[in-house]
């Protein structure tokens, strides 16, 4: 059997996309990008990069309501832009998503540790995985199920956080300690050192990149879309929904986050700790030890959630790599709950490079992995919007026009040529961020992803030269 089921509702698919998005973005890497990029830095950062996550959003939705696919993008990238651009792209994207895996498992281990700091981290790392692939075995509807009650635990703790950040900052803005210096106003914060806008460009750019990382996985509802019902109606209703509950999550939580803690604090720093979750911190400060407890518990599950998207999202894009002939033919296989077991297994073996953390150490090896996503994903933005140009420009014109179209995405074609530069602009600035640190193994494992895609793409096309002669 090679068919992946239809049996994912709108529900699922909202839950699906929101549950890649949330996890080590927002309750890790939300406080690191105000401490490197200040109060004011950050917020611009999130928020103009949100403005580009709604144009790639409504671009992939016009493309898949069009032509619904599990290949997602990757498939849209071989038919509108050219067979080794989506060759590439395809494994671009799966990698991206079986690294993230990694990513989050590491994670998850990091939280781990805040309990048991004297147990090694490989441990948790073990047992996490293995639930992340053992809840992937299941047919796609226990998965989405699954999913779903995951991402609502999560977004009802975002929502609460919210609200009490809220009340914390209006009515009770003496409550910090001293050295929280939460005084006379509750924008204090925003005016102490070099603030709101610490670092200046380089401080800027940086948070930049943490808030691209942070809103990776929207475009989880475009890979779902071959598994839904009625993609025509539930796809352009998700992308809605999914972009406005994101924006309104992050945007608001680094408001509130800047508002109750100074850039300034030590604890953000702390890049590979969950003592640098400003979730955590401010539970423990302004609530108490064990609501700290219970918070590290909710963000275990949402980097479990973000881990289970991200195994989802890569077993089927690799899936239809093989259907489509991108890979050898077993990775188009699919057991007759529909789960592509192959695929899954390819994935699950990428993914345990988690265990390299054991040699390089948790945190180094969470930082790195980290990296190596957020430019997988800038990569696969980029050709969301290359293939929606491209598709708008040569394809639909000469396959029933705009006519065609049951769901039209906004400001085309500036949306996706200024989309397009701004990634590219992000992808280079990786380089401003190193600091003056340039040491060349730093250098290759951030732009490892950039070397393999164009060594991808140009041996793809080498391949088919040499073949067709």
């Amino acid at each position: 059997m090679a068919h992946l089921e239809k049996k994912l509702e709108s529900r699922h698919i909202n839950m699906i996309a929101l549950g890649g998005s949330i996890g080590t973005g927002i309750f890790l890497a939300s406080g690191y990008s105000i401490f490197i990029g200040g109060p004011g830095g950050a917020m611009i950062a999130y928020f103009l990069m949100a403005i580009i996550v709604y144009f790639l959003m409504t671009s992939l939705g016009e493309m898949s309501t069009y032509k619904p696919s599990s290949g997602s993008f990757c498939d849209y990238s071989k038919v509108y832009v050219g067979e080794s651009f989506g060759f590439a792209m395809s494994y671009n994207y799966w990698i991206n998503w079986a690294i993230t895996i990694a990513a989050e498992v590491s994670a998850g281990a990091l939280v781990m540790g805040y309990w048991f700091p004297h147990i090694n981290p490989v441990y948790f790392s073990l047992a996490i995985f293995f639930l992340v692939v053992f809840s992937n075995l299941f047919s796609v509807k226990v998965y989405g199920e699954i999913e779903y009650w995951l991402s609502f635990l999560k977004v009802s703790v975002i929502i609460v956080f919210i609200l009490l950040g809220l009340f914390t900052v209006v009515d009770h803005v003496h409550f910090g300690s001293d050295s929280w210096h939460l005084k006379d106003t509750a924008f204090h914060n925003w005016n102490i050192g070099d603030a709101p806008f610490h670092q200046g460009w380089f401080g800027f750019i940086s948070a930049f990149l943490f808030a691209g990382f942070s809103f990776q996985g929207t475009e989880l509802v475009g890979v779902a879309s071959g598994e839904t019902k009625d993609p025509e109606k539930s796809i352009p209703k998700s992308i809605k929904l999914v972009f406005w509950r994101l924006t309104l999550f992050y945007v608001l939580s680094i408001g509130i986050i800047s508002l109750l803690l100074p850039y300034n604090d030590p604890l953000l720093s702390q890049q590979d700790s969950i003592t640098a979750s400003p979730y955590t911190i401010i539970f423990n400060e302004y609530v108490g030890r064990y609501a700290a407890d219970v918070m590290n518990f909710i963000i275990l599950t949402a980097l479990v959630s973000a881990a289970n998207a991200s195994m989802y999202s890569a077993s089927r894009i690799l899936w239809y790599m093989g259907k489509d002939g991108l890979t050898p033919a077993v990775f188009k296989y699919a057991n007759k709950r529909g789960v592509p077991l192959p695929a899954l297994l390819a994935t699950a073996a990428i993914g345990s490079l988690v265990f390299l953390s054991s040699f390089i150490g948790n945190g180094t090896f969470f930082s790195y992995v980290v990296q190596i996503s957020s430019l997988c994903g800038f990569i696969a933005w980029f050709g969301i919007a290359l293939s929606h140009y491209k598709f708008r420009k040569n394809y639909l014109p000469k396959n029933g026009g705009m006519n065609a179209l049951k769901y039209k995405a906004k400001f085309y074609p500036f949306a996706q040529v200024i989309s397009m530069i701004v990634i590219v602009f992000i992808v280079l600035a990786q380089f401003i961020t190193m600091n003056g640190r340039y040491d060349a193994f730093d250098f290759v494992m951030i732009y490892s992803s950039v070397i393999l895609f164009f060594a991808i793409f140009f041996g793809h096309k080498i391949y088919r030269k040499m073949k067709a002669n």
